[in-house]
C-alpha cells in the first residue's frame, strides 16, 4: 500500500487528486475513463463538425450551424429514452453495454461514409446512429458511477459530492484531449484517420468497462417509475374533495400501509431514505391522507392511498421543472462554442511559429484546459475557504454555484460582442469587409477570454446541474435525472437554432440580415449582446425560482411508527 504520508505532506498531490479512502472510489475511476473516452469521440466530432459541413460538404454558414445545433440537441434529448429504460427495464449496466455497440457502430459507420465510400447519406445516417448509443450511454454512466458511493457511510456520502466535481474533470480531459489531436489530424492528415482513431477509442473504452464487471455494484431495473408517479395525481384527483384537517402528521401515511389483526391500527413501517413532508403544491398531499374509506379497506389501493415519500417524489420532479426551464439559456449561450466561435477563428492568424497553423476548432481546448485548472481549484481551495464563511459543507448551496455560472455566461456575450466589434474593425480599416475568406491580420488570442469564461461558467453551472439533478430526484428516477440535465443541452440546442431564425427574419426586415455567410458583414456583436440582454433576463428569473426552492429532506432514521386509529383526524368529504 502507498505511503499516505506522503501524499498528506505534499499539498500538490492534495490538490490534484480525490481521497483514496472512498469505497466507491474503487469502481467510479474504472468508469470514468470509459466517460473519458466517450467524451473524447463525441468532442472530436462535434468539436469540428461545422467545419466539415462548410468545407468538405459546402453548406452555408447558418445551414450548418443549424444542423450542428439540431444534432447535439438530438444528442441530448435521446438520454430521456434511455435514461426511462434503463430505470425501468435493462438495468443501468445493461443499458451502458448495448448503448456502447450502438454508439461504436455508428463511429465506424460514420469513418466509412467520409473515407471509403464517401456518402454524404450514410454521414448523417451515422450521426444519427451515434445519437441513438449516446442516449443510453449518458444518462447511466455518471449515475452508475455515482451509485458505487455507500449513501449510508457518511464517509462515502461525502465523498460523493466530490465525485461530481472530479468525474466532470474526466469528461472535461477526454474532450480537450479530442480537441487538440483529433481535430488537428481531421485538419491536416485526414477526415477518415480522425474519425479512425475516434473509433478504436470507443473500441478499447468497452472492452475496459467490460474488464471491471465484477468490481461494480449493480441495481437492477425497478419497473417504470412513472406508474409511481401518475399513482399520486390519480389518487389526488380521486380525493380533491377531501379536507386537509389541522394536526399535521396524523393526517398522512408515511410509507407502505398495512393492515393488521387490529381493525383501527395501521402500520406505518419508514424506508431508510424516507422523504419527509414539504408545504410545496398541497394539493398532492390529498393522496397520502387516511380516509375511513381506507380504514376500512383491507388491502391498500394504490392508485387511491400513497405514502408521503411517493408524494414527495412527484413533488421533488415538479420543483426541478423550473430550475430546468431557467437553465435554458446558458446552453443557448454555450451553443455558439460550437458554431460561431469556430468561425470566427478561421478568420484570425493562427500560425505559431513559420510551419504550425492552429485548426480553429482546436481553440475549444482553452475551455477544457480552463475547466482542468478550474475543477481541481473549486474542489479544493475554494469549497474549504467558502465553508468557513457559510458553514455548508459544499462551501455554498448547489443553487448558488449555478446562479454564479449563469451570471458568468452574461459576461461572456459581452465580451465576445466587444472582441467581434474588434474583429469586424479590423476588417474595415483594411478594405476587407467584403471578402470573408481573408485572413484579418488579427490574432486567434484575442478570442482567449471568451473561450476562458466559457471554461469557468462550465465548471460552475454544469457540475452544479449535474450533481442537483441526481441528488434531487428520486431514487428510482436518478438514470432520468440525468437524462433531465442533459436534455437542457438539447433543448438549448435548438432554442439556439429558433434565436438565429428570429434575429434573421426581424434584421432582414428592418434594414441589413444579419447572420448572413459573410461573416464581417453577418453583425456577429449584435447578435452577442442580444444574447447577453436575454440571459440577463433569465438569470432574473432563476434568482426567484432558486430563492423559492426546497432541497430534499429525508430522514434516515428507519424507525418504524405505529398511527393509533383513536388518534387519527376526523377527515370529512366536501358534498
Amino acid at each position: 500500500m502507498a505511503d499516505s504520508s506522503n501524499s498528506k505532506s505534499n499539498p500538490l498531490i492534495q490538490l490534484i487528486t480525490p481521497s483514496p479512502t472512498k469505497g466507491g472510489w474503487h469502481a467510479a475511476i474504472f468508469i470514468i475513463f470509459v466517460e473519458f473516452a466517450e467524451r473524447f469521440a463525441y468532442q472530436g466530432l462535434a468539436g469540428n463538425l461545422i467545419t466539415y459541413l462548410t468545407n468538405v460538404l459546402n453548406e452555408p454558414i447558418t445551414t450548418a450551424a443549424k444542423n450542428v445545433n439540431t444534432w447535439v440537441g438530438v444528442s441530448s434529448l435521446f438520454p430521456l429514452l434511455g435514461g426511462f429504460v434503463a430505470d425501468s427495464y435493462l438495468g443501468r449496466f445493461n443499458t451502458i453495454v448495448m448503448s456502447s455497440l450502438i454508439y461504436l457502430l455508428g463511429m465506424i459507420f460514420l469513418t466509412l461514409s467520409v473515407s471509403a465510400l464517401k456518402s454524404k447519406t450514410l454521414f448523417f445516417v451515422a450521426l444519427y446512429v451515434l445519437s441513438i448509443g449516446d442516449g443510453g450511454h449518458k444518462p447511466c454512466v455518471q449515475t452508475f458511477a455515482a451509485d458505487q458511493f455507500d449513501e449510508d457511510s457518511p464517509e462515502e456520502k461525502e465523498a460523493k459530492s466530490s465525485f461530481f466535481n472530479w468525474w466532470y474533470l474526466g469528461i472535461v480531459a477526454g474532450s480537450t484531449a479530442a480537441v487538440f489531436v483529433v481535430i488537428y489530424l481531421q485538419d491536416n492528415v485526414g477526415w477518415g484517420v480522425g474519425l479512425g482513431v475516434l473509433a478504436g477509442m470507443l473500441a478499447l473504452a468497452l472492452a475496459l468497462f467490460l474488464l471491471g464487471i465484477k468490481r461494480y455494484r449493480k441495481e437492477g431495473p425497478a419497473g417504470s417509475p412513472f406508474t409511481r408517479l401518475a399513482q399520486v395525481f390519480v389518487a389526488a384527483a380521486r380525493k380533491r374533495r377531501v379536507q386537509v384537517t389541522p394536526g399535521g402528521h396524523n393526517n398522512y401515511c408515511y410509507t407502505e400501509v398495512e393492515r393488521d389483526d387490529e381493525p383501527h391500527r395501521l402500520h406505518l413501517r419508514p424506508k431508510i431514505h424516507t422523504l419527509l413532508h414539504t408545504p410545496q403544491c398541497r394539493f398532492l398531499d390529498k393522496a397520502a391522507i387516511i380516509d375511513e374509506a381506507d380504514t376500512t379497506s383491507k388491502t391498500r389501493d394504490p392508485w387511491r392511498l400513497c405514502s408521503v415519500t411517493q408524494v414527495e417524489e412527484v413533488k421533488l420532479v415538479l420543483r426541478l421543472i423550473p430550475i430546468w426551464l431557467s437553465c435554458l439559456m446558458f446552453t443557448v449561450v454555450q451553443a455558439n462554442l460550437h458554431t460561431y466561435f469556430t468561425k470566427q477563428g478561421s478568420t484570425l492568424v493562427r500560425s505559431i511559429g513559420p510551419h504550425f497553423q492552429i485548426p480553429p476548432a482546436s481553440l475549444q481546448g482553452l475551455v477544457g484546459v480552463t475547466i482542468l485548472f478550474a475543477v481541481p481549484l473549486y474542489d479544493r481551495v475554494f469549497v474549504p475557504l467558502a465553508r468557513k464563511f457559510t458553514g455548508q459543507p459544499t462551501g455554498i448551496t448547489v443553487m448558488q454555484r449555478i446562479g454564479a455560472g449563469l451570471f458568468l455566461s452574461i459576461l461572456n456575450m459581452a465580451v465576445s460582442a466587444l472582441v467581434e466589434t474588434k474583429r469586424v474593425g479590423v476588417a474595415r480599416d483594411h478594405g476587407l469587409l467584403d471578402n470573408p475568406k481573408a485572413v484579418l491580420p488579427m490574432s486567434i488570442w484575442w478570442l482567449l477570454p471568451q473561450y476562458t469564461i466559457t471554461g469557468v461558467s462550465d465548471a460552475f453551472t454544469i457540475v452544479g446541474l449535474q450533481e442537483l439533478f441526481y441528488d434531487q430526484m428520486p431514487e428510482s428516477l436518478r438514470s432520468l435525472g440525468a437524462a433531465a440535465y442533459i436534455s437542457i443541452v438539447g433543448v438549448g440546442s435548438f432554442a439556439s437554432n429558433v434565436v438565429i431564425a428570429v434575429v434573421e427574419a426581424v434584421s432582414s426586415r428592418h434594414g441589413e440580415k444579419w447572420l448572413g455567410n459573410n461573416l464581417n458583414r453577418a453583425h456577429l456583436d449584435g447578435f452577442y449582446w442580444v444574447m447577453a440582454v436575454m440571459s440577463a433576463v433569465n438569470l432574473g428569473a432563476y434568482l426567484w425560482l432558486a430563492k423559492a426552492f426546497v432541497y430534499k429532506k429525508v430522514d434516515g432514521g428507519g424507525e418504524i411508527t405505529t398511527c393509533q386509529g383513536s388518534r387519527l383526524n376526523r377527515i370529512s368529504s366536501e358534498m
